[in-house]
């Protein structure tokens, strides 16, 4: 299914995303349970949270639906046998956005746990929890979240996603390659299909990583805030430029509308993420009362080409051009706005791509990631100036993307080893992506004697799990033995922490 210009202006037409229910529709009959992909929840707020669901009797097969639109009934509650029901209504699910539906919940209490559901004719989806935030002016004694990236179908079972479900956190975070969007290359487990680059290639990829239980089961645990990385368009990509340097940019850019809206269709997103054509504002601040402000960016829909390519290399001119940007001005500027006003206690930032500059290669060499921060050395230079200068409390960066655990202290000057680190950076590994990994770290045991700012480099997959209070975060590797295999138990590999006023990790 290609997507036209026709459809791309009739998305954005849509009327609130269809959250109210209109006309009489006919009771629907499904010849199976319409629930096939789960439900989850998403970026929660003080009175509310946002609610997702879509309707695919027959997932693999373009959902098994027609063009008819289908009212869907939800229900909010503040107990898990559903006898306190606070909030409930119809919601629509749009033919034109692949039958999914997305409601946005208000009216509830601050801080505190519900219960959520959803029925499409005789038909009933699973059990969701969702939960508010504290009030503003409210400092909360602790906040549990986990986060994580980098789930490729093909290469791992994603039991990592059975442990963090059972650690019940208040919020998971998702920094991006939800999906891969190659061709078929099982290993594992199989893809389906070619490379995509219509909407109705990536919404298939999207409903069989969906189909999978124990990412149904992590979703339903708790409300989860995500963005995105390269693989859910192209790898490497960089705004409106693919990575293959044949593809003309009208044609990418009618594959990047594609996957944007497929994106959409299946994340518990509010209206203020609906794409206009091939452009989706994704970044945005989420609060945990006064004890947490997220910061969430994208750092791969506003970025420049990268200057000097987009693979390990030495160094080049291009990575000092203060023209080459990771966020574009518009995020920066909101950005250094949301920091400098910030009034919590921590201030994180979950995104994509390494910001330390971490030498790749042992002795007098220098090599480093183009794709990454280092890449864009004037951009990264400007951060975390801007993060010393301003005095930001407590800044605190997550990161995905890599298929390994780093723990670094982020410096102004990463030349200057007595340069004081200004914020801390917390680097997960891949919830599957490049198979079972290993305690060997991928770039050889120097890494860490070449870069002092490194704490800890680790390949083996699974999260982080933060726990953060007034006075302390605290970041703990899980990592798991096994993804080819089922069954894999959790571990522990480490535990930092930083303290409330004290950039930089120490071992907990």
């Amino acid at each position: 299914m290609r997507l036209g210009r026709r459809q791309i202006l009739s998305l954005a037409a849509l009327p609130a995303l269809a959250l109210r229910a209109g006309a009489q529709r006919r009771k629907p009959v499904f010849r199976t349970n319409p629930f096939t992909l789960g439900v989850a929840s998403g970026d929660p707020g003080t009175e509310g949270f946002v609610l997702w669901t879509r309707l695919a009797p027959e997932p693999l097969r373009g959902g098994g639906l027609g063009a008819e639109e289908i009212d869907v009934r939800w229900e909010v509650a503040e107990d898990e046998a559903f006898r306190r029901i606070v909030r409930s209504g119809t919601a629509v699910a749009d033919p034109r956005l692949a039958h999914s539906v997305h409601v946005e919940v208000d009216g509830l209490r601050p801080d505190r746990w519900y219960w959520y559901r959803f029925f499409a004719g005789d038909d009933g989806s699973g059990v969701g929890r969702a939960r508010t935030t504290p009030a503003p002016s409210a400092v909360s004694p602790h906040l549990s979240f986990a986060f994580a990236s980098c789930q490729h179908y093909e290469t791992g079972y994603y039991t990592a996603y059975e442990h963090m479900a059972a650690e019940a956190p208040d919020l998971v975070f998702h920094l991006g390659d939800y999906i891969y969007e190659g061709r078929s290359n099982p290993r594992v487990r199989a893809h389906l299909g070619g490379e995509l680059r219509s909407l109705g290639d990536y919404r298939e990829r999207y409903a069989l990583y969906r189909t999978d239980a124990d990412l149904q089961a992590a979703h339903a645990s708790c409300p989860w805030v995500v963005t995105w990385d390269d693989h859910e368009v192209d790898n490497n990509y960089a705004a409106e430029v693919s990575e293959q340097p044949d593809v003309m940019r009208e044609e990418f850019l009618e594959r990047r509308a594609s996957a944007y809206q497929a994106y959409y269709e299946h994340m518990p997103l509010r209206a203020a993420q609906i794409p206009k054509g091939s452009s989706m504002r994704l970044y945005r601040r989420l609060d945990f009362g006064g004890l947490a402000q997220f910061a969430v960016l994208d750092t791969r829909q506003h970025r420049s080409d990268q200057p000097c390519g987009d693979r390990t290399k030495p160094p080049c001119d291009g990575m000092s051009e203060p023209s080459a940007t990771l966020l574009g001005s518009a995020q920066r500027d909101w950005l250094f706005s949301n920091l400098r006003g910030s009034s919590a206690i921590w201030n994180v930032i979950p995104q994509q791509v390494m910001v330390a500059r971490v030498d790749r290669s042992p002795g007098d060499d220098v090599t480093y990631s183009m794709d990454q921060w280092a890449g864009y050395e004037a951009a990264r230079v400007d951060l975390l100036q801007f993060l010393d200068e301003s005095r930001v409390r407590n800044p605190i960066v997550l990161t995905g993307d890599i298929h390994s655990n780093w723990v670094n202290d982020l410096v102004v000057d990463f030349d200057d080893p007595e340069s004081r680190p200004v914020a801390t950076e917390f680097v997960g590994t891949s919830i599957s992506s490049g198979g079972d990994g290993g305690p060997n770290t991928t770039y050889g045991e120097g890494v860490m004697r070449e870069n002092p700012f490194v704490k800890l480099h680790n390949a083996q997959r699974g999260y982080v799990l933060c726990d953060v209070t007034r006075d302390r975060f605290t970041a703990r590797y899980r990592v798991l033995e096994s993804v080819t295999r089922r069954g894999a138990e959790r571990e522990t590999l480490a535990e930092f922490a930083v303290q409330d006023g004290r950039p930089g990790a120490q071992p907990a």
